[in-house]
C-alpha cells in the first residue's frame, strides 16, 4: 500500500468515525440512521477504500458502541462481506448507477448478520430487527446515492489513490 492511498483511508477512517460520533444516539440501536454508512459508496469508484472503511467500523464499533465486542465481530463483519459483494459485483458491471443501487440493496439485505447480533447480546425480535436496521441502512445510502455521485464528479473518487 503506498502512502498516499495510506493517507487517504487514513482519512476516510477519520471521518467515518467522526460522523458516526455525531449519530451516536441513532447508529446503535434496532433504528439505525448511522450517515457514516454513506462512505460505503466509496467502494463503487475506488476498491482501495475498503481498508478504510473497514477501519472506520472497526474503531467506532470499539471505542462507541455500548455493545463493543458483539459490534466489532458483527459489524465489521456485516461491512466486509457487504463490501467484498459489491467490489466482486464491480467486476462484471461498471455502470455507476447500479452499482450504488447494488451497494444499497446488497448492505440493507445484509442487515440480517446486524438483527442476529441484537438478538444474541439483546435479545431483540431478530425480523423485526431485520426490518428496522434494514430500513435504516436503506435510508441512509439511498440518501448517499446523489451525494456521493455529485462529489465524485468534482473530487474523482477513482483517481485521488
Amino acid at each position: 500500500m503506498n502512502i498516499r492511498t495510506l493517507v487517504a483511508n487514513g482519512l476516510l477512517t477519520a471521518l467515518y468515525i467522526a460522523v458516526s460520533a455525531l449519530v451516536q444516539p441513532f447508529g446503535f440501536t434496532n433504528i439505525q440512521f448511522r450517515v457514516s454508512e454513506m462512505f460505503n459508496h466509496l467502494v463503487v469508484f475506488n476498491k482501495k477504500f475498503f481498508f478504510g472503511i473497514i477501519l472506520g467500523v472497526f474503531l467506532t464499533n470499539l471505542f462507541f458502541s455500548p455493545m463493543r465486542l458483539y459490534d466489532v465481530i458483527f459489524g465489521v463483519a456485516h461491512s466486509a462481506i457487504s463490501l467484498g459483494l459489491v467490489i466482486l459485483l464491480s467486476k462484471y458491471t461498471k455502470n455507476v448507477m447500479v452499482l450504488l443501487t447494488a451497494n444499497t440493496i446488497i448492505f440493507s439485505f445484509n442487515m440480517f448478520i446486524i438483527a442476529f447480533e441484537l438478538y444474541l447480546a439483546l435479545g431483540l425480535p431478530f425480523l423485526f430487527s431485520w426490518i428496522t436496521t434494514a430500513i435504516g441502512e436503506i435510508v441512509v445510502l439511498a440518501v448517499g446515492i446523489p451525494i456521493m455521485y455529485a462529489l465524485n464528479k468534482q473530487v474523482r473518487f477513482d483517481k485521488i489513490i
